[in-house]
């Protein structure tokens, strides 16, 4: 990457996490008003709500003062743009966790991924409820509030802590995702679902999941999370192996031990029907 690209690179972050903290703003002056806020039912169990609508326009504010040509990608914004384009490119996910936030359940997010020429090269989480801001950028490893973090170094499936996503979204595959759960279930100290795939990856990023899957996800859910596993030390992939891109699809995530086991275990409680 020339030194241009470097200090673009460098701004974006910048931006990126300024329209993170503007996001949350909007989120938590909703916050203490939560059977005010009309919900949407975009479909069964996936709600949108005005402060989503309120949080995207903070982000598309903030990154367009900054730079006039980006493009910006989201559910409510732009679902269609290719995020495979050489523009510079924010994928964002204005309030991961919508659900979470309207029963005042605090886990939620929100999530920007930054591509340049076609590749991730930057990434913000920002925890709303507990403040914790999570970046990473291409080479520079993954920081928590100003910290390294890495992918945690257990080996043993049988202390392995899972993050996991339902497929709420498609109730076809619910047959498919319990084997999958019951097999990793058998093996590994626990799984844990808490609504959020930003900060699942996030916690994969910094050690306290030590996997985690899911089977139904879109480009906007991922693309921040992809860059903070990788820079981690960990891996993240679809469910075949093949390196992960933001797209629509299922992930597979977890430090270099854990893995290879999961998606294995993912594959052959797949094919066991």
């Amino acid at each position: 990457m020339s030194t241009g690209d470097s200090e673009l690179v460098v701004e974006a972050l910048e931006v990126a996490v300024e329209a993170a903290r503007e996001a949350a703003s909007v989120i938590l002056s909703s916050a203490g008003a939560l059977e005010d806020i009309e919900w949407v039912e975009k479909a069964a169990a996936d709600f949108v709500t005005e402060v989503d609508r309120g949080a995207e326009s903070a982000i598309t504010s903030t990154v367009n003062s900054a730079f006039r040509n980006a493009v910006v990608v989201g559910e409510e914004l732009s679902p269609e743009a290719v995020v495979k384009s050489q523009a510079l490119t924010f994928i964002v996910d204005p309030l991961d966790g919508t659900t979470n936030f309207l029963h005042g359940f605090p886990h939620f997010a929100v999530s920007i991924g930054v591509m340049h020429q076609g590749a991730l090269a930057a990434a913000v989480v920002l925890n709303v409820p507990r403040g914790d801001l999570f970046t990473a950028s291409i080479g520079k490893g993954t920081q928590l509030n100003g910290e390294t973090v890495t992918v945690s170094s257990i080996d043993s499936t049988s202390r392995a802590l899972i993050g996991t996503g339902f497929p709420f979204k498609n109730h076809d595959l619910l047959d498919e995702y319990s084997r999958q759960f019951v097999e990793i279930s058998r093996h590994t100290a626990g799984i844990r679902r808490a609504g959020s795939a930003a900060l699942d990856l996030a916690d994969v990023a910094c050690g306290r999941f030590d996997g985690f899957w899911e089977l139904i996800l879109a480009p906007w859910d991922v693309a921040a999370g992809i860059l903070l596993v990788r820079e981690a030390g960990g891996i993240i992939t679809d469910l075949s192996g093949s390196p992960a891109q933001p797209d629509h699809g299922a992930y597979v995530a977890g430090n270099p031990a854990i893995h290879p086991w999961l998606i294995e275990t993912i594959q052959r409680a797949t094919n066991n029907q």
